[in-house]
């Protein structure tokens, strides 16, 4: 018996914990206080970046508490999935409380309420309360609900209400939210992003993980038909665009073009305009100019061709290309890389900028190498991504704002009709009205009703 009390105490501690709004406060703090950090900090960015831009103390703390994949990283999404249960709980919890608001078993109405209310509207019928009361009753009982008559010493009072079900709105933001953090917690667990580099004229339906070198299959293949830049007079980039065709089961499905800010959406992927580069052709001009007396001696080469030096003297390999090759904090261009086997000694690695010819000076040997007659074709740089959660976030969006529309622009309502007699045929007809929330609306359902009656009373009189 001891362990079943113990037991239930436990649940109900662990139940008043996720139902304290406390809790929600605290959470939402946190989570705006880590989505600064995660603004301030670039997310997913290279690892020697962070370490240049923080130095290697802060570096490894960063890393460490994952400030890098913030929202990715385990203890935000603990921290999400914690919300949800704070939602649920406490919406539960709250539940029964508005249930019997919205379903009343007999609604209370109190005659003083409407009385001393602030929204109220009057006039005067030249017939008694007792020929007015099928008509004021018909009408209460078309459009309210819970419409119920009650007596007075010189006549009788309508109530009837509407809007009652409109406490709900609340829960349906709740829902909202729910939804909202459900898609975010499924894009971070099972949506992934990557890049494809593709050229001009290539065809490819594989895209390498961001930070891995996995390959993941699409599904479909891209095929890049063009590609343009547009610069401004400084020469930097103003507008780059690929045309890109989708193609699907050998044939193509959809043709189009793609720009920065403008991505492509199909079968769940987002497809950016990223950047943009050249790439060699398979063919180049090695040149090999004699430091002593001037002599050029052009060979035409490929990458990983063994090429023989001048006179005999050895042999070069270009084994890479590199279209923005960093030396010593320098950006060097297209730059070509390759090993150079002299007749006699160790091999040695050999920089070939493109856009630099003299370079190969510094190396001080008998010749310097440079290349020529390169013939270059741009590729597109695409960054891809799935997030599996876009629907569920976009169908979140949309109950939120019937949520907040109920919550702030509909209201629980109840309306009187009290009538007066002042004569034998003269009736005083007061239209009042109240809400729980003194919404500003009341005033003008009251000022709506009065009209109503005053139309329809007129509209007998004259028949």
């Amino acid at each position: 018996m001891n362990d079943t009390i113990k037991s239930t105490g436990l649940t109900d501690r662990i139940w008043n914990f996720f139902a304290s709004v406390k809790l929600s406060v605290i959470l939402l703090l946190t989570l705006a206080l880590t989505s600064i950090i995660g603004t301030l900090i670039p997310q997913n960015d290279q690892p020697v970046q962070y370490l240049q831009k923080y130095g290697e103390f802060w570096h490894r703390i960063f890393d460490t508490l994952h400030f890098y994949d913030m929202y990715g990283s385990w203890w935000f999404q603990l921290l999400l999935a914690m919300l949800i249960v704070n939602i649920v709980v406490c919406s539960i919890d709250r539940l029964g409380a508005t249930w019997k608001i919205i379903f009343p078993k007999k609604p209370v109405y109190r005659a003083e309420r409407f009385r001393k209310s602030d929204w109220r509207q009057s006039m005067i019928a030249g017939q008694s309360p007792e020929k007015l009361k099928k008509t004021l009753t018909g009408y209460m009982e078309r459009h309210f609900r819970h419409s119920r008559v009650e007596s007075t010493e010189n006549g009788y009072l309508i109530y009837g209400e509407t809007g009652r079900w409109t406490r709900l709105g609340a829960y349906v933001v709740h829902v909202s939210i729910l939804l909202l953090i459900i898609g975010v917690l499924i894009s971070s667990l099972f949506g992934y992003e990557g890049r494809m580099n593709l050229p001009v004229g290539d065809t490819d339906n594989t895209m390498i993980l961001r930070h891995s070198d996995a390959r993941v299959q699409l599904g479909f293949s891209l095929r890049c038909d063009d590609f343009s830049v547009q610069h401004y007079p400084s020469g930097r980039p103003k507008e780059y665009r690929s045309e890109i065709v989708i193609i699907e089961n050998g044939e193509e499905v959809s043709k189009r073009s793609l720009i920065v800010n403008h991505p492509i959406r199909y079968k769940g992927f987002n497809i950016f305009q990223s950047t943009y580069g050249r790439i060699p052709g398979n063919t180049f001009t090695l040149v090999f100019t004699d430091n002593a007396s001037g002599l050029q001696i052009p060979k035409k080469a490929s990458i990983g061709e063994e090429i023989s030096l001048p006179g005999g003297k050895g042999k070069i390999t270009v084994e890479d290309y590199s279209n923005n090759f960093n030396f010593r904090g320098h950006n060097l261009g297209p730059t070509y890389l390759s090993m150079l086997i002299p007749e006699s000694g160790n091999p040695r690695p050999v920089i070939i900028p493109v856009e630099h010819p003299n370079f190969d000076r510094m190396r001080q040997g008998e010749f310097t190498i440079n290349i020529e007659n390169v013939d270059y074709r741009y590729f597109t740089g695409l960054q891809i991504s799935r997030d599996p959660g876009i629907p569920i976030v976009y169908t979140s969006f949309v109950i939120m704002i019937i949520g907040f529309f109920v919550t702030f622009y509909m209201a629980h309502r109840q309306i009187c009709i009290e009538a007066v007699r002042n004569h034998e045929e003269e009736t005083t007809i007061i239209v009042s009205g109240i809400s729980p929330n003194r919404r500003p609306g009341v005033n003008m359902a009251v000022k709506r009703v009065a009209g109503k009656i005053e139309r329809t009373i007129q509209q007998q009189k004259n028949t």
